[in-house]
């Protein structure tokens, strides 16, 4: 009971409050902001969410804004404790590979083993559980041969996921191959067509290594994402996004209806995907 009332009056003091913030941040939860269109129209610019930084492990714990980490990686891996990955799917919190003190959020589009394909406005995703895999759980409409190989045309459905049909992000992605800034490889596949970009072929590849991720943002063709700086290392995980505690538009706002709203809520429901006029650019 002492011991209670001890810890009671521990957590009521500055000394104790800020201790159990700094808990919570380093092992439970953290908040973001979302600052770029790259995942609209699921996550919107000025969104505030808090992410669960437990759901594929528990990673080094960092100071917060500084982002330097309070513990030596034991396990070589970023992680204290090693969970599962990201799935398929997943809308993910991770440490960017060419600056870990800066965060993205991006749906994983593939796993290790995996092998993408990215053509002007397709995906198409050759999962490495094989072909009996991909036929016992996607529609026919949706299974592609590319190369001899069976492929999932557009795998993810979810409604925030688009194309803009004003921008050709092939523009970009010359830009990038012309200064070796970009990770994909050109390909041809006869089943694509016989037009023939620039950079020699008619699609992008990617063979994703193991305990590797393949990020996209869901605002397809203004996402800087794996594509142009490749996979993501299960170190650089840090978790999924939680809940949206805060949104504001560029107005200055308040988006009423999407405060308290579940990630999985607010990808899913339709009413909550919303089409919003900011200016986009590849971030």
């Amino acid at each position: 009971m002492n011991f209670l009332k001890k810890l009671y009056h521990f957590s009521n003091s500055w000394v104790g409050t800020i201790i159990i913030v700094l808990l919570v941040i380093f092992f439970f939860m953290q908040p973001f902001v979302i600052p770029s269109g790259s995942m609209k129209n699921t996550l919107l610019v000025g969104d505030f969410l808090f992410a669960k930084k437990f759901s594929y492990g528990i990673p080094i714990p960092h100071i917060p804004w500084a982002e330097i980490p309070i513990l030596p990686d034991f396990n070589k891996d970023g992680h204290l404790f090693k969970g599962e990955g990201p799935q398929r799917g997943d809308i993910v919190v991770f440490r960017n590979p060419r600056n870990e003190k800066i965060h993205f959020v991006k749906r994983c589009v593939g796993v290790g083993g995996d092998k993408v394909v990215y053509t002007n406005k397709t995906l198409y995703v050759r999962m490495h559980e094989g072909d009996d895999f991909m036929r016992a759980h996607y529609k026919k409409e949706d299974l592609a041969i590319l190369g001899g190989e069976l492929y999932v045309k557009e795998p993810y459905k979810q409604k925030g996921i688009h194309y803009d049909d004003k921008k050709d992000i092939e523009e970009d992605i010359l830009r990038y191959i012309n200064i070796q800034d970009f990770a994909m490889n050109p390909v041809y596949f006869e089943e694509l067509g016989n037009q023939i970009s620039p950079a020699g072929g008619n699609a992008y590849e990617f063979d994703i290594p193991e305990n590797e991720y393949f990020m996209m943002g869901d605002n397809r063709d203004h996402s800087f994402d794996s594509r142009f700086w490749g996979s993501v290392p299960y170190k650089f995980i840090v978790g999924a996004p939680w809940f949206v505690y805060f949104s504001v538009d560029k107005n200055y706002n308040v988006r009423w209806q999407r405060i308290g709203r579940l990630s999985d809520t607010l990808e899913n429901d339709e009413k909550y995907i919303l089409e919003e006029d900011d200016e986009d650019s590849l971030s």
